[in-house]
């Protein structure tokens, strides 16, 4: 993945699929990476232009590190690479990031997919590290993201440790972190009006399925699909299942367009 990085300025991002493909635009989360989306990339990249901005949350100055300030650079990135119109998906802190993006550009949105997103409740590592330099620690918390601990194998696990176990990046996580707390959308998700898709882990421990449900109580237009052994992070864990969702979805869209 990290060979088909692009850099354009000041962006950093993966794009794969036809030029003239409509555009499914990935956002990771907090302490996800581009490889999170290997499965979507693959499946989709035949007939779809999909494109995963890396968000910059270490490269952010401190003062200016907030869910706003990713919110910012998404904005500028679509009009950078002059997108009409976007397919958003976004996991956990991604899908935070997206729906705001969403509610300030509604012109540019054609879909809206979350999973595990927050935006009203999450529950990972909070505001601190209180055992930051144990690697067991941070070994479980990992974990804990999966239904299937496999899944958080030793690359994965070292890259969340070595995030934590720098100063400079562990500030910015706990900020970004706080910010998200403060940008809550409970009171504003009644604006979406752009077709919705929930897909959610029925184990998702850091968004349980209680947001899950809240989301679809929340947003108008919005169909919410479980995912079974599965936690937060259903695209890497059920990739199958979740592909076939997403699919199903977007093809609805061309339906009833």
């Amino acid at each position: 993945m990290k060979s088909n990085l692009k850099e354009d300025g000041k962006y950093k991002y993966v794009e794969v699929g036809p030029e003239d493909g409509e555009v499914i635009m990935l956002l990771h989360g907090l302490f996800g990476a581009l490889s999170n989306f290997q499965g979507i990339l693959g499946h989709f990249g035949k007939e779809y232009r999909v494109v995963v901005p890396l968000l910059p949350i270490f490269d952010l100055p401190i003062k200016q590190v907030s869910v706003s300030a990713l919110v910012e650079h998404v904005k500028d990135f679509v009009e950078f690479k002059e997108y009409e119109k976007v397919n958003v998906l976004g996991n956990s802190l991604g899908g935070h990031v997206a729906l705001l993006y969403a509610l300030d550009n509604p012109d540019r949105i054609n879909s809206i997919t979350l999973t595990g997103s927050s935006g009203l409740f999450e529950s990972a590592f909070g505001t601190g590290f209180p055992q930051r330099g144990s690697y067991e620690y941070i070994k479980k918390k990992t974990e804990d993201v999966f239904y299937s601990p496999n899944i958080a194998n030793k690359e994965l696990v070292d890259e969340v440790f070595d995030t934590v176990s720098d100063r400079n990046k562990a500030i910015r996580v706990v900020k970004t972190a706080k910010s998200a707390v403060r940008h809550n959308l409970g009171d504003k998700l009644h604006q979406i009006t752009a077709p919705t898709l929930l897909i959610w882990g029925k184990q998702d421990k850091v968004t349980p399925p209680i947001v899950g449900e809240r989301f679809n109580e929340l947003i108008k237009h919005s169909e919410l699909h479980w995912v079974d052994e599965c936690g937060h992070a259903p695209m890497m864990e059920k990739p199958e299942v979740f592909n076939d969702i997403l699919e199903r979805f977007l093809k609805g869209l061309k339906v009833e367009a």
